[in-house]
């Protein structure tokens, strides 16, 4: 069993989604061949994503290395990435069994109306296997770690009811969509608070600037395409020893903002791709609904939020996090992790924050300083429990990407940030039947109130 789900998860979601589309596509009733464009043009998505990303931590990871060495700001926990956070979730025993297990939970949950979200975000499954692998771990115990994976994908599925409103009216073209990630989900309770906290301060509603908003303000500043060129630029700059070495390296620096340039104007065209792919699935999947399962009106399919990461005011924000995180790093007392590797995942803080500061930049970019504050601290914490569950991975695979170096521990911004990891895993591993309690009442209460909204929606659709 180990063995198949490795094999698929060993695909990539550029080759997985694609036939997921396809069989999703037939099985909804559309023809095969228009099933199949829909599939590639999603999985030609991602294999855009995953070329741009790479562009990008491949010109600024040199860069930032340099920076690191110039300045001495090397820290004890090691940046591994996505990639390599991933590759240890899923090549653990929980990971293992996460797709199948989460899958019937998704179905239960439907067949109860404790959620209209069905998930087809296959790929990103890795980040249930992850707090299940690193509680796993800890706790010695793979019981523990299915029930801090289960915990978290519920909790992310309900998350995804609430916010799937809001986010199909904010974003264009996402009507039925909803985006049940974890890294996303996350974030999602603090954006409320302090987007509260912010409206009631006097005279903030005068900085409710959007993205069109700040071409209109600062003209050409303005333009995600031109910031990323300044910030790359910068970062240039700064990875240079003194004048004479910025002098020798304006090649360099030029080239280095126009691929940071290069990145911000690409990946909206990329995410226009995973929007023509998914608009036929998700229009025959709304009509198939409404004619079959009346008593089931309102389902919404569950995908990645690479869908909307092309958004302007997220591509602003990210890029302007970037070196404030960086500089976050150094100074906060108590952290002990740099990141690096894990820039890439910025993007993937903001999709669900949007909707509710509806765009505004700077409340984003206030909440987006927050969180990743707090949640440098999150991965310090966490750092030691994932190295357990890395080395074991590494001891039994010899994959390179998951080999941390000597005299470093490991971590990575995505999800090991997110609040979601921090509170299950010590609720789970530092609290044990206590905490596991709480988690058990919190998570069955949301799943009533959940229930109660779907079938008050329910009514409200027929009536």
């Amino acid at each position: 069993m180990e063995q198949v789900f490795s094999y698929i998860i060993g695909l990539g979601a550029a080759v997985m989604m694609p036939i997921i589309f396809t069989i999703l596509g037939i099985c909804i009733g559309i023809k095969f061949s228009k099933a199949l464009k829909s599939g590639l043009l999603v999985g030609v998505g991602f294999v855009g994503l995953s070329v741009v990303t790479a562009l990008l931590t491949g010109s600024l990871g040199p860069a930032l290395s340099k920076v690191v060495e110039i300045y001495g700001l090397q820290l004890k926990v090691f940046d591994m990435g996505w990639p390599a956070a991933a590759a240890v979730a899923y090549n653990t025993s929980v990971g293992a069994f996460i797709i199948p297990v989460c899958l019937a939970v998704n179905i239960l949950m439907l067949l109860t109306k404790t959620t209209r979200t069905v998930n087809i975000d296959l790929w990103n499954y890795w980040h249930f296997a992850f707090i299940g692998a690193v509680v796993y771990f800890a706790a010695g115990s793979i019981l523990w770690g299915f029930f801090a994976a289960v915990i978290c994908y519920i909790i992310t599925l309900i998350l995804a009811d609430y916010t799937a409103d809001k986010f199909q009216s904010f974003y264009d073209k996402m009507e039925g969509i909803s985006v049940p990630q974890p890294f996303c989900a996350g974030f999602v309770p603090f954006a409320l608070i302090i987007n509260k906290v912010l409206d009631k301060i006097p005279g903030f509603d005068k900085l409710n600037i959007d993205a069109e908003g700040m071409k209109k303000k600062f003209g050409l500043l303005g333009e995600p395409l031109f910031l990323g060129i300044l910030v790359g630029c910068g970062i240039g700059v700064l990875s240079c020893k003194d004048g004479q070495e910025i002098v020798d390296k304006i090649p360099y620096i030029l080239g280095l903002g126009i691929k940071m340039g290069a990145v911000m104007e690409l990946i909206p065209r990329i995410t226009g791709l995973f929007i023509e792919g998914l608009k036929p699935i998700s229009d025959a999947t709304r009509e198939l609904i409404a004619k079959k399962f009346k008593g089931a009106v309102g389902l919404n399919i569950g995908m990645s939020p690479a869908l909307v990461i092309g958004h302007p005011a997220t591509l602003v924000v990210s890029l302007l996090l970037i070196p404030v995180t960086l500089l976050l790093a150094v100074v906060l007392p108590g952290n002990e992790f740099l990141p690096l590797a894990s820039l890439a995942g910025m993007f993937y803080v903001f999709p669900l924050v949007l909707p509710i500061t509806k765009g505004n930049v700077v409340k984003t970019f206030l909440i987006g300083f927050v969180v990743l504050a707090i949640g440098l601290y999150f991965v310090t914490d966490l750092a030691p429990y994932f190295t357990q569950a890395a080395q074991d991975v590494y001891a039994k695979t010899q994959d390179g990407a998951v080999n941390i170096p000597s005299g470093f521990e490991g971590g990575a911004l995505d999800f090991a940030s997110s609040p979601f990891s921090w509170v299950i895993f010590h609720l789970t591993y530092s609290f044990k039947w206590v905490g596991s309690g709480i988690l058990v009442l919190v998570t069955l209460f949301l799943m009533v109130m959940n229930r109660r909204a779907i079938l008050k929606y329910q009514k409200t659709m027929k009536n």
